[in-house]
Order: structure tokens, then sequence, then C-alpha cells
């Protein structure tokens, strides 16, 4: 597998530019986080293995992405919502967890069944939660059903994925594997890893599913539109994905996530210069009706729907669109999207007939 230091990142790889490019970006941020206070928690409802659970979804503050500190993903700017130092103690980690107990208790009638933690990062990487906050946070969800957690794929060890099963939660590593193309994600995206580390991932889950009476999968989440690609050619990337995705044993669920713009990333900078626009939500309509089928789980949560930052189409049907996503989500039932039309598609299917690469994008 890939190893996570920066050096073996940058040698050889020709990320060399991106990386340079992006610590000078992220050098302009002048906020500073709380370590006691978690990024953001809410309470959502999700499409699982086991049907759609209330869910309670935490974004813990760590001291961030170690890759992102090397320079990082072109479109993420979560490591700039992170800690300064590269570190936060256990005791406020586990600060956060409580902020977010006592939130759920707030806005839901009952504790939800399903946890999702995610990071600026990775939550196996010990750098960024230790092994001691690990095994704390599976004691404190242990009455819980099941349980996402974020890492990229050097981090996915069985013994980790014990902590959790351990308990009898199921557990589901999210990674951001972003593309089944290596070339995409690494001249698009500027991720390290390549498919064939999301397969090792995805066989140390199943180990691991095979070693406890909970079970363990993965949940591949991919992006819609890196920077670089035309709006027919990320489509076709995307619907590429995700049945190479389903196919992969141990990846039960596909998340598929249009890109948003986000401050303190290179997709910030080519945006504010007309070079970038978000994908449109007929895209993300287009490729749900077309992987309908796949033998997995394919869900889209659009962030910043409707605004020039996030997916949209015209101003006009966005919210219609999306709601129609977010019932696709939990039924997985494509004929939602015959129940929205409007104008703009002819815009959209000019769009995918004539945008390329050399005049992106053709209509903002």
């Amino acid at each position: 597998m890939s190893q996570p230091t920066p050096e073996v990142y940058e040698q050889g790889k020709g990320m060399d530019a991106h990386n340079r490019a992006m610590r000078e970006i992220r050098a302009r941020r002048e906020e500073s986080y709380d370590p006691h206070e978690p990024t953001r928690v809410w309470v959502d409802e999700d499409n699982t293995p086991e049907g759609v659970m209330e869910s309670l979804t935490i974004i813990l503050n760590t001291g961030g992405c170690r890759w992102a500190r090397a320079g990082g993903c072109t479109m993420c700017g979560y490591v700039a919502e992170s800690v300064e130092g590269g570190s936060v103690s256990h005791d406020a980690l586990m600060d956060q967890i409580q902020v977010c107990l006592d939130h759920e208790a707030e806005e839901a009638d009952e504790p939800a069944d399903l946890i999702k933690i995610y990071t600026s990062g990775s939550f196996l990487d010990e750098r960024e939660v230790g092994a001691r906050s690990r095994k704390a946070i599976a004691d404190a969800f242990a009455d819980r059903e099941r349980i996402v957690v974020e890492s990229l794929p050097d981090f996915v060890e069985r013994e980790k994925i014990a902590d959790f099963t351990g308990h009898g939660l199921d557990t589901d590593v999210a990674v951001g594997l972003e593309t089944a193309t290596d070339r995409v994600r690494q001249d698009c995206v500027n991720k390290y890893f390549e498919f064939a580390d999301f397969e090792d991932a995805c066989a140390e889950a199943a180990v691991a599913d095979a070693e406890a009476d909970a079970t363990a999968g993965i949940k591949a989440y991919l992006l819609m539109k890196p920077p670089f690609l035309a709006e027919p050619e990320a489509v076709a990337d995307m619907i590429s994905s995700i049945e190479r995705c389903s196919e992969v044993p141990g990846c039960h669920t596909v998340s598929m996530n249009p890109c948003n713009v986000q401050r303190y990333t290179m997709v910030d900078d080519l945006h504010f210069r007309d070079g970038y626009r978000p994908p449109w939500l007929w895209s993300v309509a287009h490729v749900l009706e077309e992987t309908a089928d796949a033998d997995a789980i394919v869900v889209s949560d659009p962030v910043g729907h409707g605004s020039d930052r996030g997916a949209h189409n015209c101003g006009e049907c966005d919210d219609r669109v999306q709601t129609a996503i977010k019932d696709f989500d939990l039924r997985q039932d494509p004929s939602v999207f015959e129940q929205v039309s409007c104008d703009c598609e002819a815009t959209w299917d000019a769009v995918m007939s004539l945008e390329t690469g050399y005049n992106q994008p053709l209509v903002r």
C-alpha cells in the first residue's frame, strides 16, 4: 500500500507543482478554531444496507489531514477548519463528542441508530485521532446499531475496525476514493493512492466482517466533476466509477459528492477566474438514473445545491431536482426524476454535447 508520508507522496509522482500551489493557497487562512468544539453536528436520516436509519452526523475538529498539510486535494478546504498545531488532545476530542451528544438530546426524540463520524482527514489516522480516543468513542456509541467513520485507504486495518465491531456495531469505513480512474485522481484531484489501494481497504473490511458478529464494509465517496474535466467527461467518469466500485467485494454503498467550491482551494481560485463551474444538478440526476441497477446503494447529497458554489441548474428548478435526489437516496427509485422538468434541460443537453476541456465552462 502507499505509505502516508509527504515525502513519498511527492517524489517522482508529478504532484510537486500541485502541492506547492495548494500550500500557498492554504497559507491565506486567518481563522482559528476551538479544539473543544466540533466543526459541525446535525441530525438527519440515511439509507444503509439495513434500510433507512435516523442518523447523527459528527464532524470532529482535529489537527487536520496530513496529506492536506503536504499540499493536498485540489477541491478540499476542510483542513482550513482544523485546529492549528496539527493535533488535538484526547480530552478535547471527548469534549467534542459530549457537545454532539448534547445536541442530539436537544434535537432528536430518541438516540439515532446510525452514527457518522468525519474529520478533516482520516478518523483512522492515529495522528488525528489516537488509539485511546478511538476506543473511547467506540465505547461512547456502543449502544447504537451502526457507525460510519472516514478514512483514506492507508489507515484501514481490521484491528482498528474491530474496536467498533467488537461492541456489536455494524461498521462502515467511508473512503474518499473520488474516482475509479487513477489518472483523474492524480492529475485532477491530486490524490496519491491508486484504485488497487481502495480494493485492499475493501479486503481489510471484509476480513474484519468475517471475524466479528457485526458487519463491516466500505462506503466509497466519489467526486462528481473534479477540476479540469468538462461536464460530459465528468458524467462518463462518474458512471464508470460507480459501476467499478459496486463490483468490488466489501463495497456496499457509493456516495456521489458533486464538487462544491470551498475556500482555500485550487478549485476556488479557478472558480474566481471563471475557470470552473460546479456540476449541473441534471448531471447528478442523470448519473443516478444510469446507475440505479448497480450492485450497491448509490446516493448523493449535493452540498450547497442551488448556489453558485454548489451543484446547480438555472435557479428556478434547483430545489425541485434536489428534492428528487433526496427521494432517490431513500427509495432508490429512478422514476422520481420523471416528475421534475425545466426549460434549462435544453441548455444542459447543449453543454453535454458541446463542452470540452478547452472551452469549459461553456455556461456558468
